[in-house]
């Protein structure tokens, strides 16, 4: 009994001096891409876009290599430091205050004015130059892409039932808040969409879009040094969302019709629209159509209507 007292005593002793002789190890913190893929999940379960939470959790990981992304103050500094726009700065810090929120972190945004810029709108002709250089889906998807205006996560979800033959129309299933809307491609579009195989639901989806960006970033540099045209570096998916507003409100100065096509509910966001391109300095391509189906297909190639003569349509488009 004694000896069982000793003993107790002795550790009781050690404890008290020393706890760190004999302290029972803490759990090992969490890899942060672990914490990430958690917090994937929690923007899953808000209802957040695949799109957004792919985005939000890429900004996170390249902020981890220069922060703590536990410490507000730290990622402050990191973003702050950042080689990169105000605009760009903006985006990072509600990307980090989702996480913040949801790590319940004291985090007080800082602020970063977003510059208005005008969007870059590419001619037709060197859209159908970068078109050339793809195959027939990353043709397709661009063809698709400039006939509707719609955005690039939209194009990616339209399924084969959303294509109805009969119209030549596709239904959009909106993504980023906006309508959902029926619009109509060229036979061409038509075409080479009907070309393509198969392989599930999706017209286009049997790969990641990450992957399929990817392989459009890649074409796009050989067309560049293809055409020795620089100007096709600056076309991107949202470009053609840009022509397609351009082009639309050129045709029929009607900006409910633009902001129909493109899905926005505010108006504001469809105005920047009207005033892009000063199209007084702009060439046009001319077209004669000596038949109904000539003229038809000029029309749904973008061509608009000049005037009758001997006999022959005269049609034009810009370049």
């Amino acid at each position: 009994m004694r000896v069982r007292l000793k003993i107790f005593l002795v550790g009781w002793v050690i404890l008290w001096v020393s706890p760190s002789w004999v302290r029972i190890p803490s759990p090992a913190p969490k890899n942060k891409s672990s914490v990430l893929v958690e917090f994937a999940f929690h923007l899953k379960r808000e209802g957040y876009k695949e799109s957004t939470i792919l985005y939000n959790v890429k900004a996170l990981k390249a902020l981890a290599k220069s922060s703590d992304l536990d410490d507000p103050e730290s990622v402050k500094d990191a973003i702050a430091i950042r080689d990169v726009s105000d605009n760009r700065k903006e985006v990072l810090v509600v990307f980090y205050k989702r996480y913040a929120k949801w790590k319940r972190l004291d985090f007080h945004p800082p602020r970063y004015r977003r510059i208005d810029k005008l969007p870059f709108v590419p001619l037709e002709s060197e859209i159908e130059q970068l078109i050339s250089v793809f195959g027939k889906k990353m043709a397709s998807y661009l063809m698709l892409l400039k006939d509707t205006g719609v955005r690039a996560g939209e194009a990616w979800n339209i399924k084969w039932i959303n294509l109805d033959p009969n119209s030549q129309t596709v239904t959009i299933e909106p993504e980023k808040g906006s309508r959902a809307r029926q619009l109509k491609i060229t036979s061409r579009t038509y075409a080479m969409i009907m070309s393509l195989p198969r392989k599930n639901d999706y017209l286009f989806g049997d790969t990641s879009f990450k992957d399929f960006s990817q392989y459009f970033f890649i074409k796009r540099k050989q067309a560049v040094e293809q055409f020795n045209n620089p100007r096709l570096q600056k076309i991107n998916f949202k470009s053609l969302r840009h022509f397609k507003a351009t082009m639309e409100y050129h045709k029929t100065k009607d900006i409910l019709h633009v902001m129909h096509i493109l899905g926005h509910k505010n108006i504001r966001n469809t105005l920047v629209y009207t005033h892009l391109v000063n199209w007084s300095d702009e060439a046009y391509v001319c077209k004669v159509a000596k038949t109904v189906d000539e003229a038809r297909e000029l029309i749904e190639s973008g061509f608009e209507h000049v005037t009758d003569f001997d006999n022959v349509i005269l049609f034009r488009k810009r370049k």
